[in-house]
């Protein structure tokens, strides 16, 4: 088993999704099985793809049921259980496990996965106990795939596909999707064509359309031009039923525990936080700028600018606290 982060919840956190979702990070910086570039963690060092052990799913049960009680006592609201992680969820060996145990908790749970895994029989059984799960099809095509995603070299697109199919056909939740746009890279109407196709034969409760809107991995990633962005909805909506667009900002809803600087942390290890939600939620804690001005000067917090907007968040620790 990893040894224990401060914390594995954090939230909850405003979600264009789910409302006010209370994050589980059950992942371990950064394991994941793609290193995509506009991934808002930062580029993975070293891909994987064999499930594995991480935290005990009792350890999880605990954190999440004391995480609610605060919560519970500050009159902060709770939609969703939502695993969340710095990587791939469905790396977590134990996954389906744990959202066993927080069952008993009676909230909804979610899973946001990249898809990459699905292949394997065991992932989607742990998907499967999901009340609501999201995959990621940024594109169906091999070479923008990679070029996107950033794959591990012993994934197989086809077969990823094949096991997304086999899941949402005996998917009993919520069953969306997401793609994410990236400018020149996956945004042309022929990617997004083959993308909606495929889509349309899995009949997803609805299709996520996302750009980025965080600092991403790669400096050089923006997001497509509004015109761009109007013509991919339109290539999507002309194939399926249920298409929405998570364009915009989620606003500055966050909330805390009351430990303000444990979760600033805990939120900006998955989640980089504007500098106007920050302000927002020291704001709401009764706290001042000098706490983020201290993690910043121990290193514990870096400031990246993107797209006109100041961000905070968690350093790469394997970048020696650079990211690239």
């Amino acid at each position: 088993m990893t040894s224990l982060p401060a914390r594995i919840t954090f939230g909850p956190i405003p979600s264009r999704r789910l409302g006010h979702s209370l994050g589980i990070n059950n992942i371990p910086p950064k394991a994941c099985s793609y290193s995509c570039v506009y991934c808002q963690v930062g580029p993975t060092g070293h891909p994987e793809i064999q499930p594995r052990a991480f935290y005990p799913p009792e350890e999880i049960l605990r954190q999440v049921t004391a995480h609610l009680d605060v919560l519970a006592r500050r009159g902060e609201p709770v939609d969703y259980l939502s695993f969340v992680p710095d990587g791939e969820p469905t790396l977590d060996r134990h996954l389906g496990e744990s959202i066993d145990l927080l069952r008993s908790l009676g909230l909804p749970i979610a899973v946001i996965s990249n898809a990459s895994l699905t292949s394997q029989p065991a992932v989607r059984a742990a998907l499967a106990k999901a009340d609501w799960l999201s995959l990621k099809v940024d594109a169906v095509d091999p070479a923008i795939w990679r070029r996107v995603n950033r794959p591990h070299p012993g994934l197989n697109l086809e077969a990823i596909l094949a096991g997304i199919a086999t899941l949402a056909r005996d998917f009993q939740g919520t069953l969306t999707t997401e793609t994410m746009l990236v400018a020149g890279v996956n945004d042309g109407p022929t990617s997004l064509g083959a993308v909606a196709d495929f889509l349309a034969g899995i009949h997803p409760a609805m299709v996520h359309l996302l750009a980025p809107t965080r600092p991403p991995a790669e400096p050089t990633v923006r997001p497509p031009d509004p015109r761009s962005l109007s013509r991919a909805y339109g290539v999507m909506s002309a194939r399926l039923h249920r298409v929405e667009c998570l364009f915009g900002y989620e606003g500055d809803a966050f909330a805390s525990t009351g430990m303000i600087g444990e979760d600033i942390l805990a939120i900006t290890a998955v989640h980089p936080l504007r500098e106007e939600a920050l302000r927002a939620l020291l704001a709401k804690a009764g706290a001042d700028w000098s706490l983020v001005e201290g993690l910043v000067g121990a290193g514990r917090l870096q400031l990246v600018d993107y797209e006109g907007h100041r961000y905070y968040r968690r350093p790469d620790p394997d970048a020696g606290g650079k990211r690239r």
